[in-house]
């Protein structure tokens, strides 16, 4: 199975390092996701990495950024957002649904289904997929290596998401909520749960 890392949804003062400690430890694939944010500050974070990690990164907002660093890919949130024109590489999809997973399927190179748990970093997403539906997607072959498990992602349930024939899960509040923000500058703990996470997908 693949792991991939999405940011927290706001920028901190610590992320870069992190980031790139994450990277020095053998993140494979970070989502870059800062809903309503200024693309400036997304800039201003991506200059504070390795330019050995861009390939790494696929950007869910302000789609420039892709050209402009020689990103992976880009990210729609949606599976009505438009491709941009003329844009050619790597796409993404989130869907919500077993309908918009096969329809998003033929135009992606990979796509998030949501929600599948109750999230860990925003408590409005609550889970809107039941184990019965999962069950039914996987047996008809629409849950695939190219399709990733996201909401509530966590160590207690990555196995349940092999079984089920998910490509890999996305991990963001589990891991992201070991580490205070405002108060700690020391991330020994998130560190060590990444490295807890990539045991548990291989």
């Amino acid at each position: 199975m693949k792991l991939i890392i999405m940011t927290k949804a706001t920028f901190f003062v610590e992320e870069d390092k992190i980031l790139t400690s994450l990277f020095e430890e053998g993140m494979e694939n970070l989502h870059l996701y800062k809903p309503e944010s200024e693309p400036i500050y997304s800039e201003r974070l991506l200059t504070l990495l390795s330019e050995d990690y861009y390939k790494k990164i696929t950007v869910h907002d302000h789609f420039y950024l892709r050209e402009e660093f020689g990103l992976k890919g880009i990210h729609l949130n949606n599976p009505i957002t438009e491709i941009p024109y003329g844009y050619k590489g790597n796409i993404s999809r989130t869907c919500h649904s077993i309908d918009e997973l096969r329809e998003s399927k033929k135009k992606s190179s990979y796509v998030f289904l949501k929600t599948i748990f109750d999230s860990k970093s925003n408590p409005n997403d609550k889970q809107t997929l039941t184990t019965e539906e999962l069950k039914e997607a996987s047996k008809k072959g629409l849950i695939d290596k190219n399709v990733y498990a996201m909401g509530g992602m966590c160590l207690d349930n990555i196995r349940q998401m092999r079984d089920l024939g998910f490509g890999g899960v996305v991990v963001c509040g589990d891991l992201w909520n070991r580490f205070n923000i405002h108060q700690e500058q020391d991330f020994k703990e998130l560190i060590a749960h990444f490295h807890k996470l990539q045991k548990a997908v291989n």
